[in-house]
């Protein structure tokens, strides 16, 4: 399998000095959020018509920034969502801009340092433009904790950008990889996962990433 030299420090280190804003968690690139989650929306309504779909009880958004998947997408689907964040500030802004809503916990801890409730299930654990932080590695023992947070049928989501590039490209300045999907499936196999249904994010801007979503589910044995 792939490594990538993967540095927490550095990566923890770029984002303590990035805005606590939507131009901030996007590098600058505020104007995806509309195409972005006019998608995600319609993958999240299909996965629920997909027979033994998941229910819409609880989420839990993953890496989420200031909140603005949670805002936007998670918590107009879902009775309870939960935030995992490993920014302290990032955290803080998101319960300003997030209060009065159907967010219940914020978790301050990264991916890999996450210890979760395990008395608390989810319908959907949704992860996004984050994985690029995280060793594969400590990805597979991420994924295989996701599986056990899952109710009957829950989904773990995941929308990433992708190498075209087998190797992955490396980004020395905030220390993170973007992987291939071959990268990607050999992760899922390893975590004992398999994807439901994909689909290619459109209306991005030309030279960017392209942009895959993923819908897994445990392998059954």
């Amino acid at each position: 399998m792939d490594t990538f030299d993967i540095n927490y420090n550095t990566s923890k280190n770029y984002w303590s000095n990035t805005p606590a804003s939507l131009d901030g968690m996007l590098g600058g690139f505020a104007k995806l959020t509309i195409p972005d989650i006019k998608e995600s929306n319609v993958f999240l309504k299909n996965l629920f018509k997909m027979k033994n779909g998941p229910s819409n009880l609880r989420a839990l958004d993953c890496g989420a920034g200031i909140g603005r998947i949670s805002k936007q997408l998670l918590t107009k689907h879902f009775t309870y969502v939960d935030l995992l964040e490993q920014d302290k500030k990032f955290v803080e802004k998101a319960q300003i801009i997030l209060q009065g809503t159907n967010v219940v916990n914020f978790y301050c801890a990264s991916l890999q340092d996450f210890s979760p409730n395990n008395n608390i299930k989810y319908d959907v654990i949704w992860i996004q433009w984050v994985l690029g932080y995280i060793t594969n590695e400590d990805l597979i023992k991420f994924l295989k904790k996701c599986c056990m947070l899952l109710n009957k049928n829950g989904v773990i989501v995941i929308k990433e950008n992708i190498s075209s590039s087998e190797e992955g490209d490396v980004d020395a300045i905030d220390s993170s990889v973007t992987r291939s999907i071959d990268s990607f499936c050999n992760i899922y196999q390893e975590a004992n996962l398999k994807c439901i249904t994909r689909k290619t994010q459109q209306n991005f801007p030309k030279g960017m990433y392209k942009v895959e979503t993923f819908a897994l589910q445990p392998i059954i044995k």
